[in-house]
Parts: structure tokens; sequence; C-alpha cells
């Protein structure tokens, strides 16, 4: 077994064990299972997730990055569907294939401000992808009460703590229209920025 192997065993268990210490609560609408779900949320915030409700597999996109290839095999073990891409490097065939997997019955996670940021600021894949597939846009956000903040990590990648209260907030769905212009594709972009920026504020407060 290599390195990376090695690696990546160690981590899924310690993401498996810290993730299921924690006394997560849940609020706001999930979109029934009738049709695909794209979970939309920053870098960063992806620790409080792993305890996010899974009714159907997940496809996530993972970079093809030495470190995004060692994210993938953690990815894999918890259970998700991974497709190689992200938007710096293999872009077109990232979203291709997470087209592909939505088509087939899969819900979605989308970290919609990478692989580099700025943080906060929404790439248009995201859209791209519900206006493909149909799929209802769910902004969600996690925050900690206890935690820790590395402010020097582009993402200020935030790491609940053991036993930590975690917070899984979600805004209502967005929809995307099939035939949706340039112009509308922008400003559904636009709106996923402001309300995963006011979703964000709302969790740090509330666990403040």
């Amino acid at each position: 077994m290599g390195l990376h192997a090695v690696v990546s065993v160690l981590a899924t268990a310690v993401v498996r064990v810290l993730s299921w210490t924690y006394r997560v609560r849940f609020e706001g609408p999930l979109p029934p299972a009738n049709r695909p779900r794209i979970f939309a949320f920053h870098h960063g915030r992806q620790l409080g997730l792993f305890r996010h409700e899974r009714d159907r597999r997940v496809a996530v996109l993972s970079s093809l990055s030495r470190d995004g290839r060692l994210q993938a095999r953690i990815l894999r073990r918890l259970g998700f569907e991974v497709v190689d891409g992200s938007s710096s490097r293999g872009g077109a065939r990232g979203l291709a294939g997470l087209v592909r997997a939505v088509r087939q019955g899969l819900d979605a996670a989308f970290a919609v401000d990478g692989p580099k940021g700025p943080r906060g600021a929404v790439k248009p894949g995201v859209v791209f992808l519900a206006r493909r597939t149909g799929g209802a846009i769910v902004p969600v956000c996690a925050s900690a009460r206890h935690a820790l903040r590395f402010s020097r990590a582009w993402d200020h990648y935030l790491l609940p703590l053991p036993f930590s209260r975690v917070v899984v907030r979600r805004a209502p769905a967005i929809d995307v229209p099939p035939h949706a212009a340039d112009a509308e594709v922008e400003s559904v972009r636009a709106g996923l920025e402001t309300a995963l920026a006011a979703l964000g504020a709302a969790c740090d407060a509330e666990v403040a």
C-alpha cells in the first residue's frame, strides 16, 4: 500500500470519528428527492457538512492536483462518487462528468468558490450544471460554536472541534430554467452568491 493510500485510510478514519462526535442541528428546507439536488457551499465549510443527510449517492468534483488526488481517495472511502476536474484544470471534463452523474440519478455537492477563490465568489459552473440537468441548487452552510479557523488559508478553513455543536443551514432551493440565457445565468449566479453570504453570516451568528 502506497503512502497516499495509507494517508487516505487514516484521514478517512479521522473524519468519520470526528464528524460523528458533532451534535448537529439541521435547519431549512430539503427539497424532495423526486428531482436532482445540487448542494452549493463555500470552500472551508466542508467538514461540518459530512453529516448532511444523504438519501442517495452524491457526486463531487475533485481537483487533478496532487492534493486533489488524495482528497479523491478520502471522498470515495466516505461514500461519494468522485468526478475528476476543477475550474482550473480539467474543468470542462469535470463539469461534463457531473452532468452525467446527475442525469444518472445522483445528487451533486459543489464548492462554488474554488479551487483557489476569491473566497465567497461563486463561479458559474454550478449554475450551468443546474441548467443542464434540471437540478435544484440548494445553498447550504455549516458552522460550529467551538472550532479552529485557519485565517491564513485562502478559504479560512473551519475545523469544528470534537463534540462541538454544529449548525447546518439550508436556504430555499434555486431553480434555473433549462433555456436560460447568459444574462439569466449571471443573475442566478449573483443571487446564489448573495444567498450564501447571508447564510454564512446567519450560521456564524447562531453559534456565536
